[in-house]
């Protein structure tokens, strides 16, 4: 029996890794991304209400109608992108409407630059395709984003970016300057823009999100990509948005339906009343995120841990060697969920073919107890592994 040697050469995803081994080790899981508050009451009674009352034959393949007028009145009112209900498709999740994106963008041989470290499915969605990845290492702490960098990538054969802010898994929101140098290269030599923006509403310290969608020049060439799931907390209910011009999400669509063909009804008709909510609904949410962030980072710093900015996301990030600790990242997180009882993240799974760093993720979207049992277990790892 001969198998595909693409996806037989596919490692599994460190998030089913980690989250393995913190079931087998009884651990505190800080390191698959996910809230462990149920999410809004209002969209859940609103989603069974639609379940009980409403249809539930398929919905229309590109969405329930009055969730694609709700993205693109959502997006326009908040974030000032140029969008109709036709630039809109409903998907079965974001990275679903990342594949539906790539499949209908790319041809063989065409390259695409990815900004490393980045999210792990970028990778094999691109070759999948077809496609050539092109990393451009960002350096850390801090992460920046120029043009030259971008430039450097730039070839001939070069026919997208997959553009990620704020960038999971550094945590770091992209300013304007930033976003603006990239508008920049993909309008300089046109290129499509797979801008995936699913963190949006997770953005702290009072920055506003800039989405490349907005940008000059931009509206006819980038496909932004949106998450129900990180936007109210609800990462199971996997409902995504593939949004831009008309044109180009025809394409998407068309390779959408394909894929998971639709989504289930109920969800898109709840998640349809929470994009109405005021803008102020969703600074209360990013604040209760940030306290969180502010919790977990007070808490390490005490600890004797060196954390790196964490702008945006559930996300932050430990620097090892700046915290003494002797070990890289892969090794630390093994470490952690074996003997303390933690799970983490090392940030060298997001690099591809690249030794292990000294960068570890932790995401913060718990309870303040599980937070603070996870400190406690952290510090305590810290002072063995120092002191051995």
């Amino acid at each position: 029996m001969r198998f595909n040697p693409i996806f037989d050469a596919m490692p599994t995803t460190i998030f089913e890794e980690m989250s393995g081994l913190a079931r087998v080790h009884d651990a505190i899981n800080l390191g698959q991304g996910f809230p462990d508050a149920p999410g809004p009451e209002s969209l859940r009674r609103a989603a069974a209400d639609a379940l009980m009352h409403g249809s539930n034959q398929y919905a229309p393949s590109r969405g329930l109608p009055e969730l694609r007028a709700a993205v693109a009145e959502h997006y326009g009112r908040l974030q000032g992108t140029p969008l109709t209900e036709a630039g809109v498709v409903v998907t079965s999740g974001a990275t679903e409407a990342l594949a539906a994106s790539v499949l209908a963008m790319l041809n063989p041989g065409d390259e695409v630059i990815i900004l490393e470290p980045a999210y792990d499915a970028y990778r094999p969605l691109i070759e999948r395709a077809g496609g050539v990845v092109k990393a451009v290492g960002l350096t850390p702490p801090l992460w920046r984003l120029t043009e030259d960098l971008l430039e450097a990538a730039v070839s001939p054969r070069t026919r997208a970016v997959m553009f990620n802010n704020p960038l999971n898994p550094a945590g770091r929101a992209f300013d304007a300057e930033e976003v603006a140098a990239l508008a920049c290269v993909c309008v300089r030599h046109d290129l499509i823009a797979i801008s995936d923006e699913v963190w949006e509403h997770v953005i702290f310290d009072g920055r506003a999100h800039q989405s490349l969608l907005a940008r000059p020049g931009m509206a006819d060439r980038t496909i932004k990509i949106g998450s129900a799931g990180k936007m109210f907390g609800m990462t199971g209910w996997k409902i995504g948005f593939a949004c831009g011009a008309p044109a180009l999400i025809e394409l998407v669509a068309k390779a959408h339906q394909f894929l998971t063909f639709a989504t289930p009804p109920n969800l898109q008709s709840a998640v349809a009343q929470g994009l109405a909510w005021p803008e102020s609904a969703f600074i209360d949410m990013r604040q209760g995120y940030q306290r969180s962030r502010d919790r977990l980072v007070a808490g390490l710093e005490a600890e004797g841990y060196v954390v790196t900015p964490g702008q945006g996301t559930y996300f932050l990030c430990i620097d090892l060697p700046a915290s003494g600790v002797p070990l890289p990242d892969r090794a630390f997180c093994h470490r952690i969920v074996r003997d303390f009882g933690v799970a983490a993240i090392p940030l060298s799974a997001f690099f591809a073919g690249a030794d292990q760093t000294g960068i570890v993720r932790l995401c913060f979207a718990k309870a303040d107890a599980v937070l603070d049992e996870a400190i406690r277990r952290l510090g305590e790892a810290r002072r063995v592994m120092i002191a051995s």
